[in-house]
């Protein structure tokens, strides 16, 4: 989603009705709902589903490490090898193959946008031999590539349900078919994303599958926008999950790769609904829309400092352990995503998108003890041009704990702002995180899953090395440490193969090494640990584990991850 888009020609205009129909933010006016974060139930590991962008690096690490480190960037979608697209009347930028470095340096994974190619905005269709010769290049760019790892995979075409020239080009689904067959005939590796839609539709998606269905060319990855205000993301993933289930194809990951209008991707309270929302309704990942400056994940950085709107993502990049359900008393007013971390016993909370005085009420918090610490801090709407050097502090106070519950009021809410709410134990937790579970971490085409052995209930497993940079499996854990020295780093694993396996050690750019693993008594059952020391710099640091990645031959064996701890 681009700017240009309000130039476009009237034959648009009923598309683009539907999408901005009810785009402006409209939390209630009403003052004193109550938003309940229920820390005893946990909906799934924290992963920062929604830590994403479109656009959101450009070449010469542009925004800084040290601005992205502590977001925990999830996934980002970039423009094609050899980009062509001038965005907002810009030069080309954030070539995928170019940027990657960095994604890689902070964790996260991209989505190529292959119609980004072109230089215009709505894409200008010239031929199919045209088409064909430019998937045919940037398709022999990616595989020529072969030290990035970090592709997730190829987005064929972006909004087609107004950018495809049928005219010209013939039909969208036979135009994905042709796209798809032809990237497939050069990669059989990459996953292909598809279809793209600027809204969801459950017309377009039912005739889009069925006719992928019928000629083998299902997306692996499943993205569409969600562009018109957050609180139908629930229904129409539950839509196409229906809608999946009817046409016997088998459950895809979700990739919500725009959400948020102009009106709200500045706007702290406004995201927080979103990210929510995401998070409740199962999405894989999710990320910022663009409609400004490329390379500044799409205003949360300026000229490396962080917005107003980068604090809100700063604390969700803080979260560990397990998300927990929330539940807001209407889907348009007060909302919020939350965490608990088993481990230090903090229960991690951004609320927002109301004013007037409200009210936060936590349960399950019987495991903190009879009080409770808690902070109230907030970012406000500063724009994407207006750096924030700190959230504004309000409160810290003790609270009783009653029937595993306290109610935390908050007074004179702007519906503008995110709202940080931190509560743990009155005698205080560790100073800094020592225990990184491996399901809260980047994971490369391996799987997470669920022990009751394991750390926290999860741990990531069917880590396997092909040989080839595009689906071997790695790890990578950033983690923030307070001083610069030797740490000791336990690693707990489970390894059923009845001899020790080993796996690659990397991290800040190091040399690697090899961590070896003895065979335990079962898969999927662990109290077995490993230890090594690494020299780490102060502040974040990024490691990797590897049974296969770029510069590095290969690991033995299997073995699962189910934490790190570094002390």
């Amino acid at each position: 989603m681009k700017n240009q888009r309000r130039t476009v020609s009237a034959a648009t205009l009923t598309v683009l009705t539907i999408i901005t129909a009810g785009a402006l933010p409209s939390p209630a006016q009403a003052a004193g709902t109550t938003l309940t974060i229920n820390a005893g139930t946990s909906i799934r590991p924290v992963t920062h589903v929604a830590a994403g962008g479109l656009y959101a690096l450009a070449e010469g690490s542009k925004p800084a490490d040290s601005t992205l480190l502590p977001l925990k960037l999830n996934t980002l979608t970039q423009p094609a090898p050899g980009v062509g697209q001038k965005p907002n009347g810009q030069p080309p930028g954030g070539d995928a193959l170019l940027v990657a470095p960095q994604a890689d340096r902070v964790g996260a994974a991209e989505i190529i946008r292959m119609p980004d190619i072109y230089p215009d905005f709505p894409y200008g269709w010239v031929s199919w031999d045209d088409w064909l010769a430019k998937v045919d290049t940037m398709v022999r760019a990616r595989l020529a590539a072969t030290t990035v790892s970090n592709v997730q995979a190829w987005e064929l075409w972006n909004e087609p349900d107004w950018t495809w020239n049928t005219s010209a080009a013939g039909t969208w689904n036979a135009g994905w078919v042709r796209t798809f067959q032809k990237v497939r005939s050069l990669d059989t590796v990459t996953p292909i994303a598809g279809p793209g839609y600027s809204a969801w539709n459950q017309s377009w998606m039912s005739s889009f599958l069925t006719y992928a269905k019928a000629n083998n060319a299902v997306p692996d990855v499943m993205v569409w926008h969600e562009l018109s205000g957050p609180s139908g993301i629930a229904a129409h993933v539950a839509a196409y999950r229906a809608l999946e289930t009817s046409l016997g194809i088998t459950a895809r990951p979700i990739v919500i790769n725009e959400y948020a209008m102009t009106t709200e991707v500045d706007v702290p309270g406004s995201v927080t609904s979103y990210i929510a929302k995401l998070e409740r309704a199962g999405v894989q990942t999710a990320q910022r829309a663009f409609w400004y400056e490329y390379g500044t994940v799409n205003g949360l950085t300026v000229n490396n400092q962080p917005t107003g709107t980068w604090w809100p993502y700063k604390w969700y990049g803080d979260m560990a352990g397990n998300m927990v359900q929330t539940v807001p008393a209407t889907q348009t007013g007060l909302d919020g995503f939350a965490s608990y971390d088993g481990t230090r016993k903090i229960v991690n909370a951004v609320v927002g998108n109301e004013s007037g005085t409200n009210s936060v009420r936590v349960t399950g918090l019987a495991g903190l003890g009879t009080q409770v610490s808690v902070t109230l801090e907030s970012a406000p709407s500063s724009g994407r041009f207006t750096a924030v050097a700190a959230p504004t502090a309000i409160s810290t106070a003790t609270y009783p704990v009653s029937g595993g519950a306290i109610t935390v009021p908050v007074s004179n809410m702007d519906a503008g702002r995110a709202y940080h709410l931190v509560v743990q134990p009155t005698s205080g937790v560790p100073a800094y995180q020592q225990r990184y579970e491996a399901e809260n971490a980047s994971v490369f085409r391996a799987g997470r899953f669920s022990s009751t052995s394991a750390s926290n209930g999860g741990y990531v497993g069917q880590i396997d090395n092909t040989g080839d940079s595009r689906n071997s499996s790695y790890v990578d854990f950033v983690v923030n440490v307070p001083t610069a020295r030797s740490y000791t780093m336990t690693i707990g694993y489970a390894n059923a193969t009845g001899a020790t396996s080993t796996q690659g050690l990397a991290y800040n750019g190091s040399a690697w090494s090899t961590i070896s693993y003895p065979a335990t008594a079962a898969w999927g059952t662990f109290g077995s640990t490993v230890s090594t020391t690494l020299t780490l710099k102060a502040g974040y640091n990024t490691i990797r584990l590897a049974k296969g990645a770029p510069y590095f031959a290969g690991g033995t064996g299997y073995a699962e991850l189910d934490y790190i701890q570094l002390t």
